[in-house]
């Protein structure tokens, strides 16, 4: 889960050596190959993948197509009870003051109509994950550094792992039930849908599970949208994991924040990492956000 959490450790090496994690994004072209542990590629002029391998030093690759990416090696081993190595993943949005090509996000909550979006995933056995869709709120529009709340849906898990903090209970949203999780990393708040039966591929509005949080009095119509992501968090292999398809879509009444455009349904196909209450992490959750 959390998708764009880098310990903060990581950033500071980075930036001693005058570098960040994804000054080296480019434009993908066919079966584009990331090794690179923050390394990132735009996708269909309007996405950004990033290998995210922010929790190991073993290595971490992807295979960048044009509609998504595949998990072709990745060689660190987590602990099942505490955070996973990596969230190797797609977005709109932006994450670590990467942001996509056009985006309209941060776009405070009240001024957003709907969000629509898509994605599909491949699973593979032989593995210790889970599939997880994040969305990432903040008071204020931030485009880089951690995020206050993170919104995890778990399409898929497999092996003995679990979200941050403890299960609060049962909801439907979108059609479909789920086990609600809530707690915090030590970095930001994290609350989880996880579904009873994997969930290969799904069309849903995003707003509804904002919606639920607000309802939680997690969030409120004066926090910001940053960021929409679609990725897998592995603990033990993932060779074979892919996001096949990701789209989304930001409908908003109000313009693009400066250097943005508004947001389409295009390109096809997470970051908070799943980790005990206790496990606490000096970043964001997950290198997603």
């Amino acid at each position: 889960m959390r998708r764009a959490v880098r310990p903060v450790a990581a950033a500071v090496l980075l930036a001693a050596a005058g570098l960040t994690p994804f000054a080296c994004a480019r434009q993908a072209r066919a079966d584009t190959q990331i090794c690179e542990q923050f390394g990132s590629t735009t996708v269909g002029g309007r996405y950004v993948v990033m290998n995210n391998r922010w929790g190991s030093t073993a290595e971490q690759c992807i295979n960048v197509t044009g509609s998504g990416f595949v998990i072709t090696s990745q060689r660190g081993v987590g602990d099942t009870g505490g955070a996973p190595v990596s969230y190797p993943a797609i977005y709109y949005g932006c994450h670590y003051a990467n942001c996509s090509p056009g985006t309209n996000l941060p776009l405070q909550l009240r001024a957003i109509s709907n969000v629509t979006s898509a994605v599909s995933y491949h699973y593979a056995g032989g593995a210790t994950y889970d599939a997880a869709y994040d969305i990432w709120l903040d008071p204020t529009p931030r485009r880089d550094g951690v995020n206050a709340m993170e919104i995890m849906i778990w399409f898929h898990h497999q092996g003995p792992v679990q979200p941050v903090g403890a299960v609060v209970g049962t909801t439907a949203v979108g059609g479909r039930t789920w086990e609600v999780w809530r707690g915090s990393n030590g970095a930001n708040e994290v609350v989880s849908y996880v579904a009873p039966a994997p969930i290969p591929s799904w069309t849903f509005r995003v707003l509804d599970f904002v919606d639920d949080v607000k309802r939680r009095g997690a969030v409120t119509d004066s926090w910001y949208l940053t960021s929409i992501q679609a990725g897998f968090e592995p603990w033990i292999g993932g060779a074979g994991l892919a996001v096949t398809g990701f789209s989304t879509e930001v409908h908003g009444g109000v313009g693009p924040p400066a250097g943005g455009a508004s947001s389409g349904l295009d390109g096809r196909h997470g970051g908070g990492f799943a980790t005990p209450a206790a496990f606490t992490v000096d970043g964001a959750a997950h290198a997603k956000a």
